[in-house]
């Protein structure tokens, strides 16, 4: 994608968006979003049934009006599990994320900014830790801390540093060379106010576009994270906990893994769709040749 100026952008926001609803993907993938997110927040102050009570006598209930999910082995009400789970999973993946912009963007600018032996160093340093995928650097972050869902964050939000500060730094070298840059320096503005006023807005849609990405590869990693028992921990239900509880069950409660795992595919279905959506209507190169 390239990164443009804000002369080749949409007048308004306004604009944006009637190009962004017209966009069928978009559409979809911020339905898809919207009602997640709205499950995820309505669980914090409501559940069709407890996620941490126990009920061995309602235990492998198939799904019904009364438990629309089924039951699990614990006779706990599966619709509740994947509310709160879906909580869980968007908090761990948003806090991430952020982590990623908050630190790998600044990294990444100010290299494009500096150049020479000081980028080399930096776009290094980033190599190293991206050899390190987030599973493993869990598993190193649990060996000292122990497992949980801020251990998870702070593994997935270093495997997202170097994502942002690779994307920024192409995205500022990019625009360095544009005239207005230009235009600053000779005004005399220094690099650090250039990279402020002028660089980082003119990046904001690729980061986007690409947080949205990161996102849902973040729902996918804390599920995983989750699933080998190193991302959120009992009584708080995580999706990929869900899975790995179920996979003994296939046989004879299916039901058990069907809805956890459908939950994870429709949502990172439905940000991926958002992403695609976003870059459609973002990136000018794609509107001109639509």
């Amino acid at each position: 994608m390239s990164v443009e100026t804000f002369e080749d952008a949409p007048e308004t926001w306004r604009d944006v968006a009637k190009k962004a609803f017209k966009n069928r993907s978009f559409l979809v993938g911020l339905i898809i979003t919207m009602i997640i997110i709205s499950m995820a927040l309505i669980s914090f102050v409501w559940t069709p049934w407890s996620v941490i009570e126990l009920d061995i006598l309602e235990k492998l209930k198939k799904p019904s009006l009364e438990h629309w999910f089924g039951t699990d082995h614990f006779g706990r009400d599966i619709f509740s599990m994947v509310m709160v789970g879906a909580r869980n999973s968007i908090a761990v993946a948003l806090i991430a994320v952020g982590i990623g912009i908050v630190i790998g963007v600044p990294i990444g600018s100010w290299a494009a900014a500096k150049g020479g032996t000081f980028d080399e160093l930096l776009m290094r340093s980033n190599d190293v830790i991206f050899a390190f995928p987030a599973l493993l650097s869990a598993v190193m972050i649990t060996a000292i801390f122990g497992p949980g869902a801020v251990n998870a964050i702070i593994a997935i939000g270093i495997f997202n540093i170097p994502v942002f500060a690779r994307l920024a730094r192409g995205a500022a070298l990019s625009i360095w060379p544009r005239e207005f840059i230009l235009a600053a320096r000779v005004a005399g503005k220094g690099k650090a106010r250039i990279t402020i006023e002028h660089i980082l807005p003119n990046m904001a849609n690729l980061l986007l576009v690409q947080g949205t990405i990161q996102f849902s590869l973040g729902i996918l990693a804390e599920a995983g994270l989750s699933y080998v028992g190193l991302g959120t921990q009992p009584p708080l239900p995580s999706w990929g906990r869900m899975l790995n509880e179920a996979q003994t069950m296939m046989s004879f409660a299916p039901h058990m893994a069907i809805f956890p795992g459908l939950a994870i595919v429709v949502t990172v279905l439905g940000l991926n769709l958002l992403g695609d959506g976003l870059r459609d209507v973002l990136d000018p190169r794609l509107r001109r040749e639509r």
